[in-house]
């Protein structure tokens, strides 16, 4: 027993909280219960924003003597959401092994919206259903309560807010494919961000899902010394339940969240900002979309390169992004690779044109099984208005191209991300080949920085793998290590499949119960 309990203490505490709350779910679908947990780690979050300002105006010393502590205004001024009594974190963990704990939490939710606009419409009111027992939502609210514990309380926004994103993450993988349409995994979002540099400016994402774009953006700023008001962010979203996640996502964060729009008819047919031009954008639109209203859009002005077939909406995001930037703006943004050599109803000849504008300035081919949704092989593209305009080294007739299938590492037989390193590795690379006194030279196999003559030449089709060469073979390969790394994946993958197999019964089980209930 004493060995497990040092193993438990040994796992992160996202961990541990993602174990114990997925044991809570019991009949309870993914895809339902992330806005149950989550809403409770928003409210835990905005609760304790407000009572560590409560407990300062309630001392009364400095800045704050003679304060009410009970003033909403007191509030506004520190940007903190206010939260009134039945709402209070305190309250709700006191009464959490009540039979009526659910329409308590549901009042809360309630009472928070009322009091602060910027979250109308935005909270979960899911806690009084059938389906969530009293007694399971007690336990979730007293493991929400340890999220922050001793020194963590202390920085508890980081905390809930780490919490917050892990479990976005989680619910993704939970749900499969539609969950991955609300979360682009965080080191890809991490390698656009790096990749980009967005110090200062306006930050934009037209396709926004739970914000993952934004909060990585803030944080980068932050990692390098800047302040978070440097960048202002606008967004957009079609689906109203994601939108919402996005809105929680940022307020626990206190990211300024009151240019990101929601609208069902999406950025194509609703453009939410239509006068805005972005000092960048990042995005992860949905892949080879044909459901994007295409036919009714055919003399849109968006469409300079050329008018994007009605079955595909690759090349309409693509002039969806550039009509956004201004005249210096750079845009990051993940696409099917098949975006890179299609010739299918007049894509070449927009890829053409985006060639000829001197517009692409890197092109990234990515490994396989870094996305939750979908197995279709990506890509990440970077954008530039203007490619000499003094900020980096003049690379006008240039295209970078980097070949990074090679790099990363499974997480598991379904599942491979981007350690640190190879996000330096390949952010590092792009800034040394545009920066004046970059270190930059071409590797064959990774990198390789192309002339826009050598692309005409290919016909324009943009694979790294057609420019980076075959790598060097390794003169000192070893065969019996090479044997003992496959040996050990091929263990690691039947464990998988046994714990695949596990969930698979437990989830059989569940419905089974749900469905005798």
């Amino acid at each position: 027993m004493a060995k497990n309990d040092n193993k438990t203490q040994e796992e992160p505490l996202e961990k541990q909280l993602w174990k114990a709350a997925d044991k809570l779910r019991k009949n309870i679908d993914a895809a339902e219960y992330k806005h149950i947990v989550l809403g409770l780690i928003f409210l835990k979050y905005i609760s304790d924003a407000f009572e560590g300002l409560y407990q300062r105006l309630q001392k009364g010393e400095g800045e704050y003597a003679g304060a009410d502590p009970e003033d909403r205004d007191e509030y506004k001024a520190e940007n903190v959401f206010f939260v009134p009594a039945i709402a209070r974190w305190s309250y709700l963990q006191a009464r959490a092994r009540q039979p009526e704990i659910g329409k308590d939490v549901d009042n809360a939710m309630d009472a928070i919206e009322k009091e602060n606009p910027l979250l109308k419409g935005v909270l979960p009111k899911v806690y009084a259903r059938g389906n969530l027992d009293p007694t399971s939502l007690g336990g979730l609210v007293d493991l929400v309560s340890n999220i922050a514990l001793g020194d963590a309380k202390a920085r508890s926004a980081d905390v809930l807010g780490h919490v917050f994103e892990y479990f976005l993450g989680e619910f993704a993988l939970a749900e499969g494919k539609k969950g991955g349409q609300f979360y682009t995994p965080r080191s890809v979002v991490q390698l656009l961000v790096e990749m980009l540099e967005p110090y200062n400016g306006r930050v934009f994402d037209p396709c926004c899902g739970s914000g993952g774009m934004f909060v990585q953006s803030e944080k980068f700023v932050e990692d390098h010394q800047g302040k978070v008001n440097d960048i202002s962010i606008y967004g957009q979203e079609s689906n109203q339940t994601t939108w919402r996640l996005c809105k929680m996502n940022l307020a626990i964060r206190s990211i300024d969240s009151s240019q990101v729009k929601w609208n069902n008819e999406g950025s194509f047919l609703n453009d939410s900002h239509k006068d805005l031009k972005a000092d960048y954008v990042i995005a992860n639109p949905p892949f080879n979309d044909s459901d994007w209203s295409g036919d009714l859009l055919r003399k849109d002005g968006r469409w300079k390169y050329g008018v994007p077939p009605t079955g595909n909406a690759n090349y309409a995001w693509i002039q969806h992004f550039l009509y956004h930037l201004s005249p210096s703006g750079q845009t990051g943004f993940v696409l099917a690779k098949g975006s890179l050599t299609s010739k299918s109803s007049g894509e070449g000849e927009i890829r053409k044109g985006l060639v000829e504008a001197r517009l692409v300035d890197c092109i990234v081919n990515l490994p396989t099984k870094l996305f939750l949704n979908t197995q279709i092989p990506a890509s990440l593209w970077f954008l530039s208005r203007n490619k000499a305009n003094g900020k980096f080294r003049n690379r006008t007739d240039e295209i970078l191209f980097i070949d990074a299938r090679n790099i990363g590492h499974l997480l598991n037989r379904r599942t491979r991300e981007f350690s640190e390193d190879d996000i330096q590795h390949i952010a590092g690379t792009y800034h040394n080949w545009r920066n004046p006194d970059g270190d930059y030279e071409d590797v064959k196999g990774f990198c390789n920085s192309a002339s826009i003559e050598r692309v005409k030449e290919l016909d324009y089709v943009l694979t790294p793998g057609r420019y980076v060469g075959l790598a060097v073979e390794d003169d000192d390969f070893d065969f019996n290590e090479r044997f003992s790394s496959l040996k050990t994946e091929f263990e690691e993958e039947l464990k998988e499949e046994a714990e695949l197999n596990r969930k698979i019964l437990e989830n059989l089980a569940r419905v089974r119960l749900k469905d005798e209930n």
